[in-house]
């Protein structure tokens, strides 16, 4: 059996590696705890495992194939894609600057083919200029020394580069609450910029964004709040690709969402974003006049 080859970085491989031993666990019929005493390991180490928070060993993977009788052909990729569990990604030497459990989210936004994302309070972090992010930050976090913020600012413009890339750039779809055109975030020229790179980047092939009007009434992104979801490509012809995830960030950290009523509720949501929301461009055109007065 052929598995998806990993991208860069180790949080696809991760992902990957811990849904298939979580498949074969499930069809020996065996539940973590069992797994767990048999591999002498806690069942916290099994959970870290299917839920790909943690690399592995070839021998690992093996003893877990072992347990669960999987099937001869599968462990040999099994164990290969246990070697790329350990690959690190360019974001790795960001790591004194990105927030606990946020590297998670670099990885799978790295892997992605789309990227659908609703913001209700702040310009979508792929759609930001330079200037826009430092006076984020610096409002944030005033007390946060110079050197940090640069960081910060070089680690969201290097993740940017996905979706202006000339290989197979990520699929933006942003829906934006109209009042986030009209935040101010920095001085007026910083809030004229971000509106004309915003306007700039209505016109990439590859980038759709609307605003939802303050008048447009009742939508499920009242009750959803700020979400992105991640879609990915087939790594093989007729392959199915990895599933989606939901990323919801909370006041208190990272939330990733996979299960498929979940995905499906926020499919839901997005979609009753579209049915209220319209083109960026004449929301942005009208918040750039007010920068000018």
């Amino acid at each position: 059996m052929a598995l998806p080859q990993g991208t860069t970085g180790s949080t696809m491989p991760r992902r990957q590696l811990g849904r298939h031993l979580r498949d074969l666990r499930n069809r020996a019929r065996m539940t973590t705890r069992t797994a767990a005493q048999q591999l002498e390991w806690s069942e916290a180490k099994i959970w870290r495992i299917e839920t790909g928070q943690t690399s592995l060993r070839s021998l690992d993977v093996e003893a877990m194939c072992k347990i669960y009788g999987a099937p001869s052909d599968l462990i040999g990729p099994l164990t290969a894609l246990a070697r790329e569990t350990k690959a690190r990604g360019w974001w790795t030497a960001y790591g004194d600057v990105i927030a606990e459990g946020f590297e998670v989210y670099i990885g799978l936004e790295e892997a992605a083919a789309r990227l659908s994302t609703y913001e209700n309070e702040v310009m979508p972090g792929l759609l930001q200029t330079e200037a826009y992010t430092r006076a984020m930050l610096i409002a944030a976090r005033p007390e946060m020394p110079a050197s940090e913020i640069d960081r910060r600012v070089q680690l969201r413009l290097a993740r940017q580069a996905l979706v202006t890339r000339a290989d197979a750039p990520l699929h933006l779809d942003a829906v934006i609450s109209e009042a986030v055109l009209w935040h101010r975030i920095g001085e007026p020229e910083v809030a004229a910029g971000q509106l004309e790179h915003l306007r700039r980047m209505c016109d990439l092939p590859n980038v759709r964004i609307r605003v939802v009007p303050p008048d447009s009434g009742y939508h499920e992104g009242m009750d959803s709040g700020r979400f992105v979801m991640l879609e990915f490509p087939e790594l093989r012809v007729g392959e199915q690709p990895e599933p989606p995830v939901v990323y919801v960030e909370s006041f208190t950290g990272p939330v990733y969402l996979d299960k498929e009523n979940e995905i499906d509720r926020y499919r839901k949501a997005f979609a009753s974003l579209g049915s209220v929301a319209v083109d960026a461009r004449e929301g942005i055109e009208a918040a750039r006049d007010s920068c000018r007065v």
